[in-house]
């Protein structure tokens, strides 16, 4: 928040854009959420960047809640799946929100473009539930489905499972590349083959 802060000393009244997550929705029962959603993060981490995205609001700048980011080099769900370490958490109802790193990207871009001001939600348009997914994962590429485990309730932003929308983001005109996560696997061959190494 103190970056922040003299970032916006230094370079007023230039407006300020901060990446924060949508883990600060602390919601645990799978609705949908949208900007105007609480949001109210039960961890320290959630709590800074609540306070960071209050102040860059208050002085006129764009905040953007990211989902989890993949894209080639990075994906948490595909190393794991393909390392043998993933684990399908209770029934595996968990929603799982994910936004490509490329989307992302111009998201952003699209964002500074049209001069938006606000909290906007960066994410693809679905949410998948963690069983779901690997179910697809494990069938495309004939590995074996995961095991199913304890939920990890020692998240570094905690536990939450929610659904989260992009149709703020989606109203000004922006349109993601990749959809779903099935898409981006289907179609970016590098996305997988880094996770495989």
């Amino acid at each position: 928040m103190e970056g922040s802060r003299n970032l916006s000393a230094v370079f007023a009244p230039a407006p300020l854009l901060f990446t924060s997550s949508t883990s600060v929705y602390a919601q645990t029962d799978g609705e949908w959420v949208t900007e105007e959603s609480p949001a109210e993060p039960a961890r320290e981490t959630g709590r800074l960047l609540r306070e960071t995205e209050e102040l860059v609001v208050a002085q006129n700048g764009i905040v953007v809640r990211l989902a989890g980011i993949y894209g080639p080099g990075r994906s948490v769900l595909l190393r794991k799946f393909f390392d043998g370490t993933a684990i399908i958490e209770g029934d595996g109802a968990k929603w799982i929100n994910q936004a490509h790193r490329d989307d992302i990207a111009s998201a952003i871009v699209h964002l500074i473009e049209t001069r938006a001001r606000g909290v906007f939600n960066v994410n693809d348009d679905q949410p998948l539930a963690q069983r779901d997914l690997y179910a697809w994962l494990a069938e495309r590429f004939a590995q074996p489905l995961p095991p199913s485990g304890p939920i990890d309730l020692n998240r570094k932003r905690g536990w939450t499972n929610k659904r989260v929308s992009n149709a703020k983001l989606r109203a000004l005109g922006w349109t993601p590349r990749f959809p779903s996560f099935f898409d981006a696997v289907a179609s970016d061959p590098a996305l997988v083959q880094n996770a495989r190494v």
